[in-house]
């Protein structure tokens, strides 16, 4: 596996220097000062890959260029958005950078309840806690028919919880899933979030795989011909919220995602972090079933709860077992003679990050640095062992 780490830009506290000491090649990042829906430029492209390869490292995958909310509605002026798409796409291209990572979740980016949740050894982590979500639900957006989204127990203890909340509880809760998590949308409030929300009030899961079977059938064949890989990334949490339709969270939707346009740049990004939250999906398995169309990992663990809620355990710990995936990667990279990048994600918050209070919830430095260091450790046992 090429070891790769994310990284937010100039503004990051973890820096191209602190990447480098990791032991990691390659960076994932994206223009976050461009808008949505609008060109990279080649200026702008090549200014960020000088900076990364002045510190000697290779920009391994953009994560991300997002998809302007008007596409997956098909609305307005979705064709110019994507036709803008196809543009910064042909821009990268000419920069030499040929790996993708992007994803379809409606309104929001991946969405947790806790930035900052303490673990019992002193450490945080990211959490999602199906109570808070019915919370903000109920409470906070008004959600039509929450009785058909939660069951009466999770409701139950949501109102006793909400019952109890203060103040600061309720703003903190807003603030984690309207503004907490990077590389997402701009911070939105309640009223301008429901009103986002509200577009997709006829929106069934159904229209939004055809709405992206038509933005793939757009884009994928000028990515096939400038030798770009696509690779969509999961629905994080791969279930519905909010009354938003989720369409990548399951071994068969990523059958309807690779038979909507059969083409080796229509790929995967396999995160056994979001897949690993649904208790159905089998994910080596899964790798070996999607083994030609999987292009980038994101290797991280969660620890499922029985009413839905999760969070992120150490990379090795968890409910998905890493052992039998990295195996599983290792095997089908021998197969293919390819390797595949990937990063480690969401680390907890540790040690000295504890102390400076400005990193980005999930990426701070020394938590993934470990979380590599386990991964590493972890393929190099299994290589050695000829287990694959």
């Amino acid at each position: 596996m090429q070891e790769t780490f994310r990284w937010f830009g100039v503004n990051d506290p973890v820096t191209l220097s602190d990447i480098k000491q990791t032991g990691a090649t390659g960076v994932v990042t994206a223009l976050h000062n461009i808008a949505n829906g609008e060109v990279w430029e080649i200026a702008e492209i090549q200014k960020v890959k000088n900076s990364i390869e002045a510190a000697g490292l290779k920009w391994s995958f953009i994560e991300s260029i997002p998809i302007h909310e008007n596409i997956k509605l098909r609305i307005d002026d979705y064709q110019y958005r994507i036709e803008n798409y196809k543009q910064s796409l042909k821009n990268i291209a000419q920069c030499g950078i040929k790996n993708v990572c992007y994803n379809f979740m409606p309104v929001l980016d991946w969405t947790r309840t806790h930035l900052f949740w303490k673990l019992d050894n002193g450490k945080t982590a990211l959490r999602f806690d199906k109570i808070d979500m019915a919370i903000f639900e109920k409470y906070f957006i008004q959600r039509e028919a929450i009785e058909n989204a939660y069951t009466k127990d999770i409701l139950e203890k949501a109102a006793m919880r909400f019952s109890k909340m203060s103040i600061e509880d309720k703003q903190q809760l807003e603030d984690t899933i309207l503004k907490g998590l990077p590389g997402t949308v701009d911070d939105l409030t309640i009223p301008v979030f429901k009103e986002m929300i509200a577009q997709y009030r006829n929106i069934t899961h159904a229209d939004l795989k055809s709405n992206l079977s038509y933005f793939l059938n757009e884009i994928i064949p000028v990515a096939e011909e400038l030798g770009i890989k696509m690779a969509i990334h999961p629905d994080d949490p791969p279930f519905d919220i909010m009354g938003l339709p989720r369409i990548i969270k399951s071994e068969k939707d990523l059958e309807d995602l690779v038979s909507f346009i059969d083409s080796p740049s229509n790929g995967i990004t396999f995160c056994t972090g979001s897949l690993g939250a649904n208790p159905d999906n089998d994910l080596p398995k899964m790798i070996e079933k999607f083994k030609n169309r999987i292009h980038f990992l994101h290797l991280r663990n969660v620890k499922r709860e029985d009413d839905g809620s999760f969070f992120e355990d150490n990379h090795l710990d968890g409910s998905s077992d890493m052992y039998e995936i990295v195996k599983t990667v290792l095997k089908i990279e021998k197969e293919l003679n390819r390797s595949l990048p990937m990063r480690p994600d969401h680390g907890h918050q540790m040690l000295d990050d504890l102390n400076t209070n400005n990193s980005y919830p999930g990426y701070s430095a020394i938590g993934r640095l470990k979380g590599l260091a386990e991964l590493r450790g972890l393929a190099l046992g299994i290589s050695k062992s000829n287990v694959c």
